[in-house]
């Protein structure tokens, strides 16, 4: 486990920065900038003092993976800092999975030259928030909003029911909801959650919205259904309300992402109009891959 100096921490949410904007493509998603600022798994290169490649790892959980994320400043691209760190993710962290946000074609050359595989792909989906069909919630489901933390409890039982097989999203503790209900973005009011009209008490699904006001984007954040309650129409309930609450806001468009294999969660957002943006993809070593197919 390593720690990262404050200066090292300002030095890699510089080069966070100049990526993104460089690339149109942020290179490490929402838990692994977090880890940034935290004791954990970072790994860097150093040129004249300065922070100029960073990667972090995220333990997998169970028998998954453990998943990692590598960025370079644009500054120093080119000198092969890219290929050493990653191949020093895979001599360290047997298995390791190594996200590449946006598909990049530099991502890709680098995956050849290490003899990586794609084994994930986590595909970006989005559309615009006008048009949107109008709500009916059925009569057997009451729908209403987040009011607080005696939600949790529910709330982290269908998370983890619906997402028990997902590396990230399942097997959330108290501390993810704490995490994310104490974040700036976060508003009760665009949390919906689906109870039974009989037992308004237990909770059959719910959908996290998120804002990204300096994009002027929405987000789909999460949406989970327990499974015991799937076939009755539950997510497109919480999904079109969570959107119809983001064009109130007087948003254009919104966001969501969802594995590539995940056919029906596809089938259910194909359906309310949304179409591929983007892809990120997961790259491990080509005998890993072999072996888990």
């Amino acid at each position: 486990m390593a720690t990262l100096s404050d200066r090292q921490r300002v030095d890699v949410h510089s080069m966070l920065a100049a990526a993104t904007a460089l690339d149109g493509v942020a290179p490490l998603g929402e838990q692994s900038v977090l880890l940034v600022d935290r004791d954990g798994e970072h790994v860097w290169t150093e040129i004249a003092g300065r922070v100029v490649g960073y990667a972090n790892v995220t333990p997998g959980r169970d028998d998954e993976p453990p998943m990692a994320e590598v960025v370079v400043d644009p500054d120093f691209r080119g000198r092969g800092i890219g290929t050493v760190l990653a191949g020093q993710l895979l001599e360290t962290f047997p298995g390791v999975r190594i996200w590449a946000h946006g598909d990049l074609p530099a991502a890709a050359a680098l995956g050849r030259r290490l003899g990586l595989r794609r084994t994930r792909e986590l595909l970006q989906l989005r559309r615009d928030l006008t048009g949107l069909p109008e709500l009916s919630v059925p009569a057997d489901l009451r729908l209403r909003t987040y009011a607080g933390p005696a939600e949790d409890a529910e709330l982290l039982r269908v998370n983890n029911a619906a997402f028990e097989w997902h590396p990230e999203q399942g097997g959330w503790t108290q501390a993810q909801i704490d995490e994310r209900t104490g974040a700036d973005w976060f508003d009760p009011a665009g949390v919906f959650l689906a109870f039974d009209a009989a037992d308004d008490q237990r909770l059959l699904g719910f959908h996290w919205t998120k804002i990204h006001r300096a994009d002027d984007l929405g987000e789909v954040y999460v949406v989970g259904v327990d499974p015991a309650a799937q076939g009755r129409g539950i997510g497109h309930v919480v999904t079109l309300a969570g959107l119809r609450y983001l064009a109130d806001q007087g948003l254009p468009a919104v966001q969501l992402y969802v594995e590539g294999d995940n056919t029906a969660a596809l089938k259910t957002y194909e359906r309310l109009g949304f179409t591929r943006y983007a892809v990120d993809v997961a790259y491990g070593a080509a005998a890993d891959s072999a072996a888990s197919a």
